[in-house]
C-alpha cells in the first residue's frame, strides 16, 4: 500500500507539470494569475556497509513539494502539498508525513496587506524573529495566524502579527507568538539627504512568546523550576549609507528563557552586530563583528533538534560551495554564544596591467574568527546549574576557546576568451567538539583549482581539483570533478571524493542533468559521505548513502 502511495505521488510530481501552464486572464477578468512549482527529490537506496549506510525500510525515499499560488489586484492565496512519508535520510522522525501544511490568503488595498494563514517573515536580521523554509535542512517554522502590514505612511513600514508555530506536522497550540516591527526611512523626509544620496533607516521590533507551564525537576532533588510563561524580546537597528559607504548596527535582548538549549538557566540573552562596507569600482571591503549570548529562542523550551525556533542568528563563517572547503562547516552557537568576526576584501586588477593581464584579474581575501565568550560559573546549591543564572560574564571579554577560524584567498583569472581559472587556498581551524560533540580541533590546509574551457558556442568543459591536508580526524582528502555542458539541454558530471588519509574510501558520483524550458531533471548514481549539510549557520547531520538519485524541478 505504501509503495502505491509513493508511486502515485511521484507520478503526479513528474507528469502534472507537463499539462499545466501559467494562466493569465484579461483585465476584465481581474488580472488573476496562477503560478507555482514542483520539487521532487528521490533516492533509491542501496545498503553499503563499507561507508555505513545502515538498512532501509522502503525501496524508495522522497521529499516532494508542490506549490500553487494565485495572485490578483486585491487578493493573493497559496497552498503547498508536501509528501515526506518516506523521507530522505537524516531528517528527524517528526518530519515524516504528508498533507497540505501551508495555506494562506492575503488581502491588499492602498498601502495595507492582511494575511491570514501560514506565513514567513523576518524582523531586522532575525535576532528575535524569523520564520522561514529551508527544505535541504527540513526547516519550516511558519507561523499560523494573522499579519497586518502597513505602508500607507510615506517612508514608514509597520507590521503586527501573531499566531502559533508549525512544528513539522503539528501546530503548537500550547504556545503563541506575537510581535510588531517598524522601520522608518529618515531620508524620505530630508531633501538635503536625498540630494547627497544618503539613506538612513532606523527600526525596532518587539516579540512576545507565551508558553504553557510544564514540570522540569532539578536532577537529584524534588525542586520544580518556576518557569516564565511569557518571554519578551526587543530589537533596535540602524542602517546608514552614503555614497560608497554603508554601516549597520543592531542590538537585541531577550528575557529569562530557561530551556533545554541553555541547560534551564535564567540568564537573559542579548546580541550585538556591527557591519561596515565600502564598495567602489574594482574594490569591495566588508568588516563585521557580532557578540551573541544565550539567544536560542523556541516556542517549546524542552525541544531538541532543529524545530520550533522563532529566531535566527546570522552565520559569520564563509559558506563554501566547493566540496572539501565545505567538509567541516561551522554551525552558529545560539545557546553557548560566541564572539564572531568576519572580513572580506576583493579587488579587480584592471585589464592590460602587469597583474591584470589581457582580461583582468580578481583577487578576494576572506577571514572568519569565532571564539567562546568569557564565562564564570555561579555557585550550584543543588549540584546543578539548573535554576540558577548559570554564569557571570564581562561583555567585552572573550573566552580562550576557539570555535572556528578560516583564512582563504581566491584568484579568478581569464587567460583567453575561452579559458578561465579559479584558484583558492584555505587555512581552517574547526572545533569539532563544539560543533559535533566530540573530535577535538581539526586544523587543515585546503587547495582548489577550477578550470573552465568553452569549446564552442554549445559545449563547455569544467573541471575541479581539490586537496585537503590534516593530521586530525580521517586525515587527507582528494577530490576531482569533470563536467561537460551541452547547451541548451544536457550536462554530464562525474566526481570522486577520496579519503587518502585513513579509510581509503571513494565517494564517487555520476550524473546527467536535462533542462527544457522550466523543467529540470537530474539523474545520478553514487555515494554520499556522512557529514553536515549547512545553510546560514544552521546544520543538519546527513548519514552516508548510496544509490540512484532523481531530482525534478518545475516552475510555472
Amino acid at each position: 500500500m505504501k509503495h502505491r502511495t509513493l508511486l502515485t505521488v511521484l507520478a503526479c510530481a513528474g507528469l502534472l507539470p507537463f499539462n499545466m501552464t501559467a494562466q493569465e486572464y484579461t483585465e476584465e477578468q481581474q488580472q488573476v494569475t496562477l503560478h507555482g512549482s514542483i520539487q521532487s527529490d528521490v533516492l533509491l537506496p542501496q545498503e553499503d556497509a563499507s561507508i555505513g549506510t545502515g538498512s532501509y525500510n522502503s525501496w524508495a525515499l522522497t521529499n516532494t513539494y508542490a506549490d500553487l499560488y494565485m495572485m490578483s489586484q486585491y487578493i493573493d492565496a497559496g497552498a503547498r502539498l508536501e509528501f515526506t512519508q518516506y523521507p530522505l535520510p537524516g531528517f528527524e522522525p517528526d518530519f515524516q508525513g504528508w498533507g497540505l501544511p501551508h495555506l494562506y490568503v492575503k488581502g491588499k488595498i492602498k498601502g495595507a496587506e492582511l494575511t491570514v494563514g501560514d506565513m514567513y517573515d523576518q524582523f531586522g536580521s532575525g535576532f528575535i524573529f524569523r520564520t522561514y523554509e529551508e527544505r535541504s535542512l527540513g526547516i519550516d517554522n511558519a507561523l499560523r495566524g494573522a499579519r497586518l502590514h502597513l505602508t500607507a505612511i510615506p517612508g514608514v513600514q509597520w507590521k503586527v502579527l501573531g499566531g502559533v508555530q508549525r512544528t513539522y506536522w503539528d501546530w503548537n497550540t500550547k504556545a503563541w507568538v506575537g510581535g510588531t516591527d517598524v522601520e522608518m526611512n529618515i531620508d524620505h523626509y530630508s531633501t538635503a539627504m536625498q540630494e547627497r544620496g544618503i539613506t538612513w533607516m532606523v527600526g525596532g521590533s518587539y516579540v512576545m512568546k507565551h508558553e504553557a507551564d510544564e514540570d522540569v525537576i532539578i536532577p537529584g532533588t524534588n525542586y520544580k523550576l518556576n518557569l516564565p510563561h511569557n518571554v519578551a524580546s526587543f530589537d533596535v537597528r540602524s542602517r546608514f549609507q552614503m555614497g560608497d559607504y554603508s554601516l549597520l548596527a543592531e542590538y537585541a535582548r531577550k528575557g529569562q528563557d530557561p530551556s533545554f538549549d541553555n541547560g534551564y538557566i535564567y540568564n537573559k540573552g542579548e546580541a550585538l552586530m556591527l557591519s561596515g562596507s565600502y564598495s567602489t569600482r574594482g574594490l569591495a571591503i566588508l568588516l563585521q563583528a557580532k557578540r551573541s549570548e544565550n539567544m536560542a529562542f523556541r516556542t517549546q523550551r524542552s525541544r531538541e533538534g532543529m524545530a520550533a525556533y522563532i529566531n535566527h542568528m546570522p552565520a559569520f563563517a564563509y559558506q563554501h560551495t566547493y566540496a572539501l572547503p565545505a567538509l567541516y562547516p561551522y554551525a552558529t552557537q545560539n545557546a553557548e554564544g560566541e564572539w564572531a568576526f568576519q572580513g572580506e576584501a576583493s579587488y579587480t586588477f584592471k585589464r592590460k596591467t602587469a597583474l591584470g593581464g589581457k582580461y583582468g584579474t580578481k583577487v578576494k581575501l576572506h577571514m572568519s574568527h569565532i571564539r567562546a565568550l568569557y564565562k564564570e560559573p555561579v555557585a550550584t546549591p543543588h549540584g546543578s546549574l539548573m535554576g540558577t543564572d548559570g554564569y557571570t560574564t564581562s561583555f567585552f571579554r572573550m573566552g580562550k576557546e576557539l570555535y572556528y577560524q578560516d583564512i582563504n584567498l581566491q584568484v579568478e583569472k581569464k587567460v583567453t576568451k575561452d579559458l578561465k581559472f579559479n584558484a583558492m587556498y584555505m587555512n581552517q581551524q574547526y572545533n569539532k567538539t563544539i560543533v559535533e560533540g566530540e573530535g577535538g580541533m581539526i586544523r587543515s590546509h585546503i587547495g582548489v583549482l577550477e578550470g573552465q574551457y568553452k569549446i564552442n558556442s554549445r559545449y563547455t568543459l569544467r573541471s575541479e581539483l581539490q586537496y585537503l591536508s590534516t593530521r586530525q580526524d580521517e586525515g587527507d582528502w582528494c577530490y576531482a570533478l569533470v563536467e561537460l555542458s551541452a547547451l541548451p539541454y544536457l550536462m554530464f558530471t562525474v566526481s570522486d571524493m577520496w579519503n587518502c588519509g585513513e579509510t581509503n574510501l571513494h565517494y564517487y558520483m555520476g550524473s546527467v542533468t536535462f533542462n527544457y524550458n522550466a523543467h529540470r531533471l537530474m539523474l545520478s548514481y553514487g555515494r554520499t559521505r556522512a557529514g553536515f549539510n549547512c545553510a546560514g549557520g544552521v546544520c543538519r547531520y546527513v548519514p552516508a548513502s548510496r544509490g540512484v538519485q532523481l531530482s525534478y524541478n518545475y516552475n510555472f
